[in-house]
């Protein structure tokens, strides 16, 4: 990036081939629409070569890049007036197990339905500190620095998220499973 602050505007390409689909899915993830996710990954990228002077070198590209995609996601949010996005887990269903046995996956799958059941319950705040940390694989100074907080914070907030998303978690899990009886 700070050779494209110097000038060199053909290493933008260089960075768009390897950011595009961590930023695609961290915004698919807080909106569950590919389309106005690819047209926000756009908007990072074009913003990205607006703002490119603003990038100091301080500290790491990917957190500058969250921080404009959050800004992004807003503007978008705010123009749509949709603050109830829903996420996927499917997509992170290799994190979260493969590899096993037929009946260990239907298990895994029901377990994966009812995360993403939960998940999609999370405030926007704690899903995107979830969705940071756990799947974009963001350190907590990291996600700090993108949400313009102390990493303490980010430590509180997760640990809240965590607690949260584990209590919808066993509510849906033992409604489901009442259900079913």
């Amino acid at each position: 990036m700070l050779k494209v602050k110097a000038g060199d505007l053909d290493k933008m390409g260089l960075l768009f081939e390897r950011y595009h689909r961590p930023l695609f899915a961290f915004l698919y993830h807080m909106t569950a629409q590919a389309d106005a996710c690819e047209d926000m990954v756009q908007t990072v990228f074009y913003r990205m070569l607006k703002y490119r002077h603003t990038f100091t070198g301080d500290g790491e590209f990917r957190t500058w890049m969250y921080h404009l995609a959050r800004n992004v996601l807003n503007d978008s949010a705010r123009y749509t007036k949709r603050s109830s996005f829903q996420y996927d887990v499917n997509d992170f269903a290799d994190k979260l197990g493969g590899g096993m046995p037929a009946d260990e996956q239907l298990e895994k799958g029901q377990e994966i339905d009812t995360l993403q059941r939960a998940l999609n319950k999370l405030s926007p705040e704690y899903r995107e500190v979830l969705i940071l940390s756990r799947f974009q694989e963001l350190k907590y100074e990291e996600i700090a620095r993108v949400l313009q907080t102390s990493e303490g914070a980010i430590k509180v907030r997760v640990h809240r998220a965590l607690h949260e998303l584990k209590k919808h978690f066993f509510t849906i899990e033992n409604g489901t499973k009442a259900h079913e009886l």
